[in-house]
Protein backbone atom coordinates (compact mmCIF):
# COMPACT_ATOMS: atom_id res chain seq x y z
CA UNK A 1 0.00 0.00 0.00
CA UNK A 2 2.92 2.11 0.81
CA UNK A 3 4.23 1.70 -2.27
CA UNK A 4 1.42 3.37 -3.89
CA UNK A 5 0.68 6.18 -1.49
CA UNK A 6 2.40 8.86 -3.67
CA UNK A 7 0.49 7.91 -6.86
CA UNK A 8 -2.94 7.85 -4.30
CA UNK A 9 -1.82 11.03 -3.43
CA UNK A 10 -1.58 12.45 -6.90
CA UNK A 11 -4.60 11.50 -8.61
CA UNK A 12 -6.84 14.26 -7.39
CA UNK A 13 -4.85 16.70 -9.34
CA UNK A 14 -4.43 14.35 -12.22
CA UNK A 15 -8.08 13.91 -12.78
CA UNK A 16 -8.45 18.10 -12.16
CA UNK A 17 -5.49 18.34 -15.11
CA UNK A 18 -7.29 15.74 -17.58
CA UNK A 19 -10.60 16.87 -17.21
CA UNK A 20 -10.46 20.51 -17.47
CA UNK A 21 -6.66 21.00 -19.43
CA UNK A 22 -6.27 17.46 -21.45
CA UNK A 23 -9.72 16.49 -22.73
CA UNK A 24 -10.97 19.94 -23.80
CA UNK A 25 -7.79 20.41 -26.20
CA UNK A 26 -7.96 16.68 -27.22
CA UNK A 27 -11.94 17.40 -28.13
CA UNK A 28 -11.13 20.67 -29.86
CA UNK A 29 -8.61 19.02 -32.14
CA UNK A 30 -10.78 15.84 -32.82
CA UNK A 31 -13.28 18.40 -34.52
CA UNK A 32 -10.70 18.92 -37.13
CA UNK A 33 -10.87 15.27 -38.26
CA UNK A 34 -14.62 14.91 -38.40
CA UNK A 35 -14.83 16.73 -41.63
CA UNK A 36 -16.73 14.70 -44.83
CA UNK A 37 -14.10 16.18 -47.44
CA UNK A 38 -11.73 14.80 -46.46
CA UNK A 39 -9.63 13.56 -42.81
CA UNK A 40 -7.01 16.50 -43.05
CA UNK A 41 -9.02 18.58 -45.71
CA UNK A 42 -9.46 21.33 -42.72
CA UNK A 43 -5.26 21.65 -42.21
CA UNK A 44 -5.11 21.80 -46.43
CA UNK A 45 -7.45 24.50 -46.38
CA UNK A 46 -5.62 26.18 -43.91
CA UNK A 47 -2.38 25.61 -45.37
CA UNK A 48 -3.03 26.21 -48.95
CA UNK A 49 -4.39 30.04 -48.22
CA UNK A 50 -2.09 32.56 -48.64
CA UNK A 51 -3.44 35.16 -46.48
CA UNK A 52 -3.46 31.91 -43.25
CA UNK A 53 0.14 31.15 -44.22
CA UNK A 54 1.39 34.74 -43.93
CA UNK A 55 -1.24 34.91 -40.57
CA UNK A 56 1.52 32.33 -39.12
CA UNK A 57 4.38 33.20 -40.38
CA UNK A 58 3.67 36.55 -39.13
CA UNK A 59 3.11 35.15 -35.78
CA UNK A 60 6.14 33.56 -35.70
CA UNK A 61 7.67 36.31 -36.41
CA UNK A 62 6.65 38.23 -34.10
CA UNK A 63 7.51 35.79 -31.62
CA UNK A 64 11.05 34.95 -31.86
CA UNK A 65 11.94 38.68 -32.32
CA UNK A 66 10.01 39.19 -28.53
CA UNK A 67 11.88 35.94 -26.98
CA UNK A 68 15.22 37.06 -28.44
CA UNK A 69 14.88 40.99 -27.32
CA UNK A 70 13.46 39.75 -24.15
CA UNK A 71 16.33 37.39 -23.42
CA UNK A 72 18.56 39.90 -24.15
CA UNK A 73 17.28 43.07 -21.97
CA UNK A 74 15.87 40.24 -19.35
CA UNK A 75 19.45 38.63 -19.01
CA UNK A 76 21.09 41.96 -18.69
CA UNK A 77 18.56 43.24 -16.29
CA UNK A 78 18.64 40.33 -14.72
CA UNK A 79 22.63 39.72 -14.29
CA UNK A 80 22.54 43.96 -12.76
CA UNK A 81 19.55 42.83 -9.91
CA UNK A 82 21.47 39.58 -8.92
CA UNK A 83 24.82 41.47 -8.07
CA UNK A 84 23.20 44.29 -6.45
CA UNK A 85 22.98 44.94 -2.49
CA UNK A 86 20.17 43.36 -0.30
CA UNK A 87 17.94 46.53 -0.18
CA UNK A 88 18.74 47.80 -3.52
CA UNK A 89 18.10 44.14 -5.12
CA UNK A 90 14.54 44.20 -3.49
CA UNK A 91 13.50 48.00 -4.81
CA UNK A 92 14.61 46.20 -8.17
CA UNK A 93 13.00 43.07 -8.32
CA UNK A 94 9.70 45.02 -7.01
CA UNK A 95 10.43 47.52 -10.08
CA UNK A 96 10.61 44.43 -12.19
CA UNK A 97 7.44 42.90 -10.85
CA UNK A 98 5.42 45.65 -10.69
CA UNK A 99 4.00 46.20 -14.39
CA UNK A 100 2.51 42.52 -13.70
CA UNK A 101 0.00 43.97 -10.85
CA UNK A 102 -1.46 45.42 -14.43
CA UNK A 103 -3.89 43.90 -16.62
CA UNK A 104 -2.39 43.36 -20.02
CA UNK A 105 -5.07 45.15 -21.38
CA UNK A 106 -4.65 48.20 -19.63
CA UNK A 107 -0.74 47.83 -20.12
CA UNK A 108 -1.81 47.79 -23.94
CA UNK A 109 -3.77 50.88 -23.66
CA UNK A 110 -1.21 52.45 -22.41
CA UNK A 111 1.62 51.98 -25.86
CA UNK A 112 -1.89 53.42 -27.86
CA UNK A 113 -1.28 56.56 -26.01
CA UNK A 114 2.14 56.74 -26.42
CA UNK A 115 2.74 55.28 -29.70
CA UNK A 116 -0.11 57.26 -31.31
CA UNK A 117 -0.47 59.93 -33.69
CA UNK A 118 -0.95 62.42 -31.19
CA UNK A 119 0.51 60.27 -28.68
CA UNK A 120 3.22 61.28 -26.23
CA UNK A 121 6.57 59.97 -28.18
CA UNK A 122 4.82 61.77 -31.37
CA UNK A 123 4.56 64.88 -29.74
CA UNK A 124 8.13 64.54 -27.93
CA UNK A 125 9.92 63.93 -31.61
CA UNK A 126 8.59 67.26 -32.79
CA UNK A 127 9.04 69.04 -29.78
CA UNK A 128 12.54 68.65 -30.33
CA UNK A 129 12.45 69.48 -34.12
CA UNK A 130 13.30 65.41 -35.29
CA UNK A 131 9.99 65.65 -37.15
CA UNK A 132 7.34 67.96 -38.25
CA UNK A 133 4.75 65.53 -39.14
CA UNK A 134 4.10 62.64 -36.78
CA UNK A 135 5.27 58.84 -37.58
CA UNK A 136 2.72 56.20 -37.88
CA UNK A 137 3.73 53.78 -35.37
CA UNK A 138 0.34 51.48 -34.22
CA UNK A 139 -1.03 48.99 -36.29
CA UNK A 140 2.63 47.86 -37.53
CA UNK A 141 4.81 44.71 -36.86
CA UNK A 142 7.06 46.89 -34.26
CA UNK A 143 4.79 47.98 -32.29
CA UNK A 144 3.58 44.65 -31.24
CA UNK A 145 6.90 43.38 -30.74
CA UNK A 146 7.74 46.41 -28.41
CA UNK A 147 4.40 46.03 -26.60
CA UNK A 148 4.85 42.11 -26.10
CA UNK A 149 8.66 43.06 -24.87
CA UNK A 150 6.89 45.21 -22.20
CA UNK A 151 4.87 42.70 -21.36
CA UNK A 152 7.16 39.46 -21.19
CA UNK A 153 10.43 40.65 -19.91
CA UNK A 154 9.54 41.11 -16.21
CA UNK A 155 8.68 37.20 -16.65
CA UNK A 156 12.40 37.12 -18.26
CA UNK A 157 13.85 38.93 -15.18
CA UNK A 158 12.19 36.67 -12.61
CA UNK A 159 12.96 33.45 -14.27
CA UNK A 160 16.91 34.47 -14.22
CA UNK A 161 17.33 36.23 -11.71
CA UNK A 162 17.29 33.22 -9.18
CA UNK A 163 19.42 30.96 -11.39
CA UNK A 164 21.75 33.58 -11.36
CA UNK A 165 21.86 33.81 -7.76
CA UNK A 166 22.53 30.41 -7.38
CA UNK A 167 25.53 30.43 -9.47
CA UNK A 168 28.76 30.19 -6.79
CA UNK A 169 30.36 32.66 -6.73
CA UNK A 170 33.96 30.66 -6.04
CA UNK A 171 33.62 29.18 -9.73
CA UNK A 172 33.59 32.73 -10.82
CA UNK A 173 36.48 33.72 -8.48
CA UNK A 174 38.44 30.66 -9.58
CA UNK A 175 37.85 31.66 -13.30
CA UNK A 176 39.29 34.61 -12.55
CA UNK A 177 42.20 33.35 -10.90
CA UNK A 178 43.20 30.96 -14.00
CA UNK A 179 43.54 34.12 -16.05
CA UNK A 180 40.31 34.47 -17.83
CA UNK A 181 39.16 37.87 -18.70
CA UNK A 182 35.40 39.39 -17.50
CA UNK A 183 34.22 38.56 -20.66
CA UNK A 184 35.86 35.29 -20.59
CA UNK A 185 34.34 34.49 -17.44
CA UNK A 186 30.53 35.73 -18.69
CA UNK A 187 30.75 33.66 -21.81
CA UNK A 188 32.62 30.48 -20.84
CA UNK A 189 31.53 30.04 -16.95
CA UNK A 190 28.30 32.66 -16.26
CA UNK A 191 26.28 32.06 -19.59
CA UNK A 192 26.24 28.36 -19.37
CA UNK A 193 25.30 28.17 -16.03
CA UNK A 194 22.21 30.03 -16.73
CA UNK A 195 21.16 28.56 -19.63
CA UNK A 196 18.54 26.30 -17.84
CA UNK A 197 16.48 29.49 -16.61
CA UNK A 198 16.96 30.96 -20.42
CA UNK A 199 15.51 27.66 -21.92
CA UNK A 200 13.05 28.15 -18.87
CA UNK A 201 12.79 31.88 -19.69
CA UNK A 202 12.35 31.16 -23.63
CA UNK A 203 9.30 29.03 -23.53
CA UNK A 204 7.51 31.28 -21.12
CA UNK A 205 7.77 34.33 -23.47
CA UNK A 206 7.38 32.50 -27.27
CA UNK A 207 4.16 30.30 -25.57
CA UNK A 208 2.88 34.16 -24.51
CA UNK A 209 3.61 35.84 -27.19
CA UNK A 210 2.67 32.87 -29.89
CA UNK A 211 -0.81 32.86 -28.57
CA UNK A 212 -1.43 36.38 -27.00
CA UNK A 213 -4.82 38.23 -28.43
CA UNK A 214 -5.07 41.33 -26.60
CA UNK A 215 -1.94 43.39 -27.62
CA UNK A 216 -2.05 42.51 -31.16
CA UNK A 217 -5.42 43.34 -31.22
CA UNK A 218 -5.37 47.09 -29.81
CA UNK A 219 -1.93 47.45 -31.24
CA UNK A 220 -1.47 45.24 -34.63
CA UNK A 221 -5.71 45.68 -35.42
CA UNK A 222 -6.46 43.79 -38.43
CA UNK A 223 -3.16 45.14 -40.68
CA UNK A 224 -0.96 42.50 -37.98
CA UNK A 225 -3.38 39.96 -37.73
CA UNK A 226 -1.84 36.97 -35.54
CA UNK A 227 -2.75 33.60 -35.21
CA UNK A 228 -4.65 34.25 -31.82
CA UNK A 229 -6.65 37.10 -33.45
CA UNK A 230 -7.52 35.17 -36.86
CA UNK A 231 -8.92 32.20 -34.38
CA UNK A 232 -11.32 34.92 -32.53
CA UNK A 233 -12.09 36.21 -36.26
CA UNK A 234 -13.26 32.07 -37.13
CA UNK A 235 -14.95 31.35 -34.31
CA UNK A 236 -16.72 34.99 -33.00
CA UNK A 237 -17.17 36.20 -36.43
CA UNK A 238 -17.65 34.10 -39.17
CA UNK A 239 -19.00 31.23 -36.66
CA UNK A 240 -16.55 28.68 -38.31
CA UNK A 241 -15.45 26.78 -35.13
CA UNK A 242 -13.92 23.95 -37.39
CA UNK A 243 -11.77 26.84 -38.91
CA UNK A 244 -11.15 28.04 -35.44
CA UNK A 245 -10.69 24.36 -34.06
CA UNK A 246 -7.57 24.22 -36.54
CA UNK A 247 -6.11 27.18 -36.23
CA UNK A 248 -6.30 25.85 -32.29
CA UNK A 249 -4.30 23.08 -33.07
CA UNK A 250 -1.85 24.03 -35.48
CA UNK A 251 -1.10 26.92 -32.57
CA UNK A 252 -0.41 23.81 -29.83
CA UNK A 253 1.22 21.70 -32.07
CA UNK A 254 3.57 24.18 -32.69
CA UNK A 255 4.11 25.59 -29.42
CA UNK A 256 4.69 21.86 -28.07
CA UNK A 257 7.10 21.46 -30.65
CA UNK A 258 8.91 24.63 -29.64
CA UNK A 259 8.81 23.45 -26.00
CA UNK A 260 10.10 19.83 -26.63
CA UNK A 261 13.10 21.17 -29.00
CA UNK A 262 14.28 24.11 -26.30
CA UNK A 263 14.44 21.19 -23.74
CA UNK A 264 16.72 19.32 -26.13
CA UNK A 265 18.53 22.83 -26.55
CA UNK A 266 19.25 23.26 -22.69
CA UNK A 267 19.89 19.29 -22.43
CA UNK A 268 23.24 19.46 -24.91
CA UNK A 269 23.88 23.05 -23.08
CA UNK A 270 23.77 22.45 -20.21
CA UNK A 271 27.37 21.56 -18.89
CA UNK A 272 25.19 19.84 -14.96
CA UNK A 273 23.29 17.83 -17.30
CA UNK A 274 24.11 13.81 -16.83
Amino acid sequence: MKRYAGWWLAAPATLVVLVFLVLPVVATIGTTFGETAGIFAPYSSFFGSGFRRSVLWRTLEISLATTAISLIVGFLTAYVVSKSPGKLKSLLIIAAVFPLLTGVVVRSFAWLIILGKNGILNSFLIGIGVTSEPFAMLYTQGSVIVAMVYLFVPLMILTLVGVLENIPEDVVQASASLGATPAGTFRQVILPLAVPGLIVGAVLVFTGSFTSYATPQLLGGERQMVMGTLMYQRAMVSFDWVGASTIAAIMVVITVTVVLAMSRVARRLNPMAT
